[in-house]
């Protein structure tokens, strides 16, 4: 049994202290920052804010339209090139190049500009906030797998104590020195903590494959961390990290501050350009066009006649009567295509203006539903700046809460391990029992974990505050 027992924890251990890559913080943000599903939405965001900006600086640019037609018409029609009704059928064709240019509209354009540049901006703030979140979860999730590693190292040295207490136990059982059953509480205990080094180690491979998928990494990928001693990472002093202090740093620096301010400041021209859409508009334009006509036809020659019009008698002789002046005889033939085209060229230009008059309050209702959109924004920005106060102040308190009781856990070690040293000397002079030996070694093993939790939980609340005060994450 005891072979058995030795043979699991050696495997245990091994199997812990067997890994092919060590990742440290930086590489898990780096690469998170490369690879996560939500940094990337983000940046795609900033892409269609770009084109929104970049269109709505086009939108101020003369439009211009190039149109043309082919077709047939039978039937009374108008002759697209004479204008006069015919009946005859024919294949018609033409061109038409329009333009047009808003002079002034009430500053709309400029201020619908000026609208998607604040939300272009808002959009790469906010994409900053998610890769700023996305680091801050990977440091709580490193954090998280650094604090499961550490209590299975704990668990681990736990069961190789109780392992070399059950081969002395079961030596003096052996020799007659001791009964069966403390051996059997060893054993009793060495199961417990094999189970509880079994239940650390799955709990440290959870929180990696959590961390994997915070990474996008594939779960069946060969990953683990680097170990930091926890007593190494860097943390500032809470004299460092006043709330006031790490609250003015946070309105000036955080992404979501300025996001807030930014879409504060987009509404504000919302309600301008919503305002804008009430007044006239004035434009030019402008157009140029031509048609054919396979019918169409001209004059190609001209014949001059002199033609009698008529007889008259005279004393019974008659003689033929001519015009003064003769007249013309033309003939006739098909317009060449392009010399159509260059004959039917027209051109058009004009101001028009556009006033709305009725429009089922459309535009009206538009500029008040702009108001109430930015006097909700406003609120909105003061309630993030309460909340992000609050959560400073909250996060402070904590920190000073956790340095107290990790403060109190090391002495409550220092004490547990003075109990359990005496009981060990008691039970090697056969002083004390097996079952308060193993009291005294628990109650020390919960002491160190509980030590090692409140240890990592202020590291933690002191690197939120350092996050806040916008100095990143560093371990």
């Amino acid at each position: 049994m005891m072979r058995f027992l030795k043979l699991a924890v050696c495997l245990l251990i091994f199997s812990r202290s067997f890994s092919q890559e060590k990742w440290d913080l930086r590489k898990c943000v780096t690469y998170a920052l490369q690879n996560n599903i939500s940094v990337k939405q983000a940046d795609l965001q900033i892409r269609f804010a770009e084109l929104d900006f970049q269109q709505s600086k086009l939108a101020k640019y003369p439009f211009l339209n190039f149109g043309g037609n082919l077709g047939y018409s039978s039937g009374r029609n108008q002759d697209p090139t004479s204008f006069s009704l015919i009946t005859t059928g024919y294949l018609s064709n033409g061109y038409s190049l329009q333009a047009s240019v808003t002079l002034f509209n009430w500053f709309t354009q400029k201020n619908t500009i000026a609208v998607k540049d604040f939300n272009l901006q808002a959009t790469q703030a906010g994409a900053q906030k998610a890769r700023d979140d996305i680091s801050l979860n990977v440091a709580v999730g490193y954090l998280q797998v650094l604090l499961a590693k550490e209590q299975a190292t704990l668990a681990s040295i736990q069961v190789a104590q109780t392992l070399s207490q059950l081969e002395n136990t079961r030596k003096q059982v052996d020799a007659g020195v001791l009964p069966e059953l403390n051996a059997a509480q060893v054993e009793s205990q060495l199961a417990t903590d094999s189970s509880s080094l079994i239940a650390a180690e799955t709990t440290a491979q959870e929180l990696l494959l959590q961390l994997k998928a915070l990474l996008n990494l594939d779960a069946a990928a060969d990953f683990d961390i680097a170990a930091v001693p926890v007593d190494q990472v860097p943390v500032l002093s809470l004299a460092e990290l006043q709330p006031e202090s790490v609250y003015n740093l946070a309105i000036a620096n955080l992404p979501q501050q300025k996001v807030d301010e930014l879409n504060l400041k987009a509404a504000i021209k919302s309600v301008q350009v919503a305002r804008g859409n009430m007044y006239p508009t004035f434009s030019l334009f402008g157009s140029l066009g031509t048609t054919y006509n396979d019918k169409a036809s001209e004059i190609t020659s001209k014949t001059q006649i002199n033609a009698p019009i008529g007889t008259v008698t005279v004393s019974g002789t008659p003689y033929q009567v001519y015009p003064l002046n003769p007249f013309n005889v033309y003939g006739y033939g098909k317009i060449n295509y392009f010399n159509q085209l260059n004959q039917n060229f027209r051109q058009s230009i004009g101001l028009s203006v556009n006033v709305p008059i009725l429009n089922g309050g459309n535009l009206r209702t538009g500029w008040q539903r702009a108001k109430l959109s930015l006097k909700q924004t406003e609120l909105q920005k003061e309630q993030n700046s309460k909340t992000l106060k609050q959560d400073i102040y909250k996060a402070y308190n904590d920190a000073l809460a956790a340095f107290e009781k990790y403060n109190a856990n090391k002495k409550a070690v220092e004490t547990a391990q003075k109990v359990y040293d005496f009981a060990k000397k008691r039970y090697d002079l056969n002083l004390l029992s097996t079952y308060d030996l193993l009291i005294s070694q628990n109650s020390l093993l919960t002491a160190k974990s509980q030590m090692l939790y409140s240890h990592y939980d202020y590291v933690f609340k002191i690197k939120l505050l350092e996050f806040y005060k916008g100095q990143g994450i560093k371990l």
